[in-house]
């Protein structure tokens, strides 16, 4: 059997924010806003990352790309320190790497118009490249989008929300990277317009061989377009596997809590499903549970939880974070 290849590999990383804890003090606390996650992103998967606001998503999402400098940990690109690339060379390798953000029209400027706003990536790592190839590229990717060629010389505000994500996507792809980081890109928009964004993503990451790795809160999202998935909470994953391990033998109870709150189509099995809702609100990362950030919210939670972080078990194809682990006892 032929080894995946990692594409983005991290380690131990780690993304630590200093604020006053008032407006008129002097001490200072440490928001730890992503405290120790490892990742391997294989080359042509889709890697989904789940969990509550102010879970970390989009921080790590991030630090992924070295938007935000990571406090400590590795990053490893394609073999290579990510973390040791200089200014220039960071910038040079961007076009391997793109995001797609949360918001699509706040991430487009509104005195360009949408070809000007797709064809910018390609102006600055491609400026050889003469008029008419710009154009070109421009329109052919808008068609790869949904977008009509006829629609190129007008502006963002001209355009819904949809369309302006479609757009965002296409900025991100024109120079054909290897991996598209999406932050949370259908989050605002409407059901109905969330399904045709994320079946168009799906599509194209079969037709352009991509990889990608998709933030949401949503895990019906993750679930239709996702190869593998990690669930976080407070800075720190829970439980990350194959989709269909994860949502069909879900083992950690912070999972089992999402998936226990998806709406289900039929009103007759949405009824007689137990719900597992969770009690109390999201800790403080300013001041997380000791142990097991899960613990003061963890129907299953005992003394023990709370004296020391939870080991890793399982397997290296479904694992979890929890004291009382049914996947196995020994760490992997």
């Amino acid at each position: 059997m032929q080894r995946k290849e990692i594409l983005l590999a991290a380690q131990d990383l780690q993304v630590h924010f200093t604020v006053k804890k008032h407006l008129i003090a002097s001490k200072r606390k440490v928001v730890k806003a992503v405290n120790g996650i490892d990742i391997d992103v294989y080359r042509g998967e889709t890697l989904g990352i789940v969990g509550e606001s102010g879970c970390g998503k989009s921080t790590l999402a991030r630090a992924l790309l070295r938007l935000i400098e990571p406090t400590h940990g590795d990053l490893i690109w394609k073999g290579e320190d990510m973390r040791a690339f200089g200014k220039a060379e960071l910038a040079r390798r961007r076009r391997e790497f793109q995001m797609v953000f949360q918001d699509p029209s706040a991430c487009l400027n509104p005195r360009l118009t949408i070809a000007e706003c797709i064809a910018e990536p390609l102006l600055t790592h491609e400026p050889q490249l003469k008029r008419q190839e710009v154009e070109r590229r421009v329109i052919t990717m808008m068609d790869k989008v949904g977008l009509l060629a006829s629609q190129r010389n007008r502006y963002p505000h001209e355009f819904s929300g949809g369309q302006c994500q479609r757009v965002g996507i296409a900025r991100a792809l024109i120079l054909n990277p290897d991996l598209v980081v999406c932050d949370e890109p259908v989050s605002a928009l409407d059901v109905s317009v969330q399904a045709q964004v994320i079946n168009l993503l799906d599509d194209l990451k079969k037709e352009m061989g991509l990889t990608l790795v998709m933030i949401a809160h949503d895990l019906s999202v993750v679930r239709h377009i996702s190869d593998r998935v990690m669930v976080m909470y407070l800075g720190k994953p829970m439980e990350v596997g194959h989709y269909q391990q994860v949502f069909d033998e879900a083992k950690h109870p912070y999972t089992k809590a999402l998936l226990s709150a998806v709406p289900i189509a039929n009103p007759t099995l949405a009824k007689a499903r137990d719900i597992q809702l969770l009690s109390g609100d999201l800790p403080s990362p300013l001041n997380p549970p000791s142990g097991c950030v899960f613990r003061t919210r963890c129907p299953d939670a005992t003394e023990q939880c709370g004296q020391q972080p939870p080991t890793k078990t399982g397997n290296q194809h479904h694992h979890i974070f929890c004291t009382h682990s049914t996947l196995g006892t020994s760490p992997v």
